[in-house]
């Protein structure tokens, strides 16, 4: 009995990380391809997507924490609500100073941001394909290690510089997509066999 409730909240909780994987790599591969586009000739549309980024990840994590239990039960996305939000004001303000301040909120907001993802995949095992999740949040903090340097050289900095980031962001969000969406397929064939 308690082997069939613990199984149908990990199928429920799959589900929803299916559909929540699929709309993160959508919404990253938008903006990756807006930013090496269209974002890199119009500086506007720029300022207005790297403020937009991370107040996307901030209302992600909101609503994937509300739908697993709510965010009191899960302190890793509760964390990376607060340090998104808090990194969408200081972006706006970095804006203003130079992109080399920009940069250097980003890292800091990735090395957080990727650490509390990793954490929130530990967490998840069970609910299968976290692995990809892990290797997504341990990149993402050597990520913002290297744009913290990067924001100290004389590089030319713009949103091209972030894009990387994202667009391994969504690899690592379709792989996880990808991999529930498979395993599922085969649960469902192996258990329609027996």
């Amino acid at each position: 009995m308690l082997a069939n409730i613990e199984n149908n909240l990990i199928q429920s909780s799959t589900t929803w990380l299916k559909s929540y994987y699929f709309i993160r790599f959508a919404v990253s591969a938008a903006w990756v391809i807006l930013a090496f586009t269209v974002a890199k000739v119009v500086p506007p549309l720029a300022a207005v997507m790297l403020v937009a980024y991370p107040a996307w990840d901030a209302l992600a994590n909101f609503i994937d924490g509300q739908r697993t239990g709510g965010l009191n039960r899960n302190k890793t996305q509760l964390l990376n609500f607060v340090i998104s939000i808090i990194t969408t004001v200081a972006v706006a303000i970095a804006l203003g100073k130079s992109m080399n301040a920009v940069l250097a909120v980003f890292g800091v907001w990735a090395v957080l941001s990727g650490v509390f993802q990793l954490a929130t995949a530990v967490r998840r095992w069970k609910s299968g394909a976290q692995w990809a999740m892990v290797l997504s949040g341990a990149q993402s903090a050597l990520a913002g290690i290297f744009f913290v340097k990067m924001a100290g050289s004389l590089t030319m900095i713009d949103i091209t510089n972030v894009a990387p980031y994202a667009a391994f962001g969504a690899f690592y969000f379709l792989v996880s997509a990808v991999w529930l969406t498979v395993s599922g397929a085969r649960r469902k064939s192996a258990q329609a066999a027996s």
